[in-house]
């Protein structure tokens, strides 16, 4: 499955060096203008993950193959974006077909890269972001929740869910809260809360881009950011676009050498996905075998057909059991034959909630 993440900020903040840099592309021109971007840029990138690697070396696979994560740089938002200032309306619109936002800020002093409004303010562009993306769900929902609460004064059911759920959103909205502080108060009123596609709806993940020395320890901009975080509930990591982009081209010990003289213990990458496994509430399980050994992604709670499922559509209709070994006794047993013979591969039903890194392989019948 992987998942999609808006990367979004206002312009001239580092979102397309970031993007460049993370996808190991050139695909998102990186200039200090407005408007650089255009139309959206899409990277995929594969998940680094060093339990994929020792699978493959235990079971001999040919092939590596990790689960796949959609980064999509959007254009820098300006004020007024609500309104369709700049390309306000596409901007939007973008952003409402990803699954989570990241939201970069800029933590660093340049002098040679303008910033929008002459000054570095964390803080002040976070809230011009989420400004527009809130007046755009208000508007919206302003026209819906009258719509549903008439139609369903008239009996129809779903619009009775959809003016409870969605007009508890409207009310914190006009309090200036972001929509995703709504509780449904059950699986109807959330299915629809999540097919309405707010914008402020979005988990949202806070990109401290700083200098590269504050890379390791970050700086006074960023401490500000983690602050408005923790008081929002929300998440915050500190990357450097620059070295991000110095990473690019290096072979695998290079980088070492060179994250290491850095400071840091990984790339910026590992940290940003980790961040939105997290936020995400994501988790992963392996296949392995001679041709490949390979990750998937799944949703915490996630029974063992959903899994089956991401793999393909006919495994989770005909499924019969799931035969699971948890990672760890993978490798300390050294593979599917010795932990069989001590126990610890488990034959899973229909009711079994995947665990991470949980090895499997699927029985089905179609």
């Amino acid at each position: 499955m992987g998942f999609r993440c808006g990367i979004v900020g206002l312009p001239n903040v580092g979102k397309s060096t970031l993007f460049n840099a993370l996808t190991e592309t050139q695909a998102a021109q990186a200039a200090n203008y407005p408007f650089c971007t255009i139309e959206p840029n899409v990277g995929q990138v594969g998940v680094p993950d060093p339990r994929l690697d020792k699978l493959a070396e235990i079971a001999g696979s040919a092939k590596i193959i990790p689960t796949q994560l959609s980064f999509v740089d959007i254009a820098g938002l300006v004020r007024g974006a609500s309104k369709g200032e700049g390309l306000g309306n596409q901007f939007l619109g973008n952003i409402r077909e990803v699954d989570a936002i990241i939201h970069v800020l800029r933590c660093f002093e340049n002098d040679d890269i303008q910033h929008v409004d002459n000054k570095v303010d964390p803080i002040a562009d976070a809230d011009t972001v989420e400004t527009e993306l809130l007046l755009s769900d208000l508007e919206s929902l302003e026209k819906r929740v009258p719509a549903a609460q008439k139609r369903g004064a008239s009996g129809d059911k779903e619009a009775r869910i959809a003016a409870s759920v969605l007009g508890q959103a409207l009310d914190l909205l006009r309090e200036g809260k972001p929509a995703r502080l709504t509780e449904p108060k059950d699986e109807e009123e959330e299915r629809v809360f999540r097919q309405a596609q707010l914008l402020t709806a979005k988990p949202v993940l806070y990109v401290c881009n700083v200098e590269e020395e504050a890379a390791a320890e970050g700086n006074e901009f960023s401490q500000r950011v983690f602050e408005k975080a923790a008081a929002e509930g929300a998440t915050a990591v500190i990357v450097s676009a620059a070295i991000e982009a110095e990473l690019v081209g290096m072979d695998k010990e290079d980088r070492g050498v060179f994250l290491e003289e850095m400071g840091l213990a990984e790339a910026g990458l590992a940290r940003i996905i980790r961040a939105g496994y997290e936020l995400l509430e994501l988790l992963t399980f392996f296949t392995v075998g001679p041709k490949e050994a390979r990750a998937w992604t799944v949703h915490k709670g996630a029974k063992a057909p959903e899994a089956a499922g991401e793999i393909h559509s006919d495994m989770q209709r005909g499924f019969i059991r799931a035969e699971t070994i948890a990672f760890d006794d993978f490798v300390a047993l050294g593979g599917e034959a010795a932990a069989k013979e001590q126990g610890k591969l488990r034959q899973e039903g229909k009711e079994y909630v995947v665990h991470d890194g949980d090895v499997m392989h699927f029985k089905f019948n179609v």
